[in-house]
């Protein structure tokens, strides 16, 4: 048998991608350590630990969207899923280093777009529960199969700047924002039928007739 434990140690944008990435470092420990790991296929939920930190008033009014008025956040703020990541890890002995690659959105109908983008500095606190299995040769050379233990976790506290500029470099100065088709479809006869010239002006079109009607 062997007992894996897992811990993350650093975080960072992935070099190149045409997509938004980051690569979380995990460092695996194996006992016992002399006994040979063949392979360990490790799979990863990573959740959003809110609680877990403060937060000022902007990013308190910014989170609204997320977890409701501050009066409610007693109920609201719990931990919410992030994403679900996985790494294939070669022989090692004792431990070793892998890469759990996450892919980022900047689509604000998701809660973690959300959630980062609301942050004006500091850390975000994580939680990484672990799963998956592992490959070791048994007494006779046979490889032999295990899974990874249900209560194998991890926390860690991912500087926001990481995501901010990983955001900043895929968007600079930009922002984007999903829509269903219907009302794409309604908000592009708007912007052609008043001869608006880009996409931000419609926008600041009806921002000021909000404004206006208030």
């Amino acid at each position: 048998m062997r007992d894996l434990d897992f811990q993350v140690t650093g975080v960072a944008p992935a070099a190149r991608g045409l997509a938004p990435l980051v690569h979380f470092m995990l460092t695996i420990s194996s006992q016992p350590p002399t006994e040979p790991v063949q392979a360990v296929l490790v799979q990863a939920q990573i959740q959003i630990q809110a609680a877990q930190r403060g937060y000022t008033d902007r990013e308190r009014e910014r989170l609204e969207d997320v977890f409701g008025t501050p009066d409610l956040w007693g109920r609201t703020l719990r931990n919410r899923l992030w994403a679900h990541t996985s790494a294939m890890v070669g022989p090692f002995l004792g431990s070793t280093q892998a890469v759990l690659p996450v892919q980022c959105t900047y689509d604000f109908n998701v809660l973690a777009t959300k959630y980062f983008y609301a942050l004006e500095d500091g850390e975000a606190p994580l939680l990484f529960l672990f799963s998956g299995t592992v490959f070791y040769p048994g007494a006779t050379g046979a490889l032999q199969i295990q899974q990874i233990a249900w209560n194998k976790e991890c926390v860690y506290r991912m500087p926001v700047k990481v995501w901010a500029e990983l955001m900043n470099h895929h968007y600079p100065n930009g922002a984007w924002l999903s829509l269903t088709r219907d009302v794409f479809d309604r908000l592009s006869e708007y912007k052609r039928k008043r001869g608006i010239l880009t996409w931000e002006q419609t926008i600041e079109r009806l921002l000021a007739c909000d404004k206006d009607s208030r």
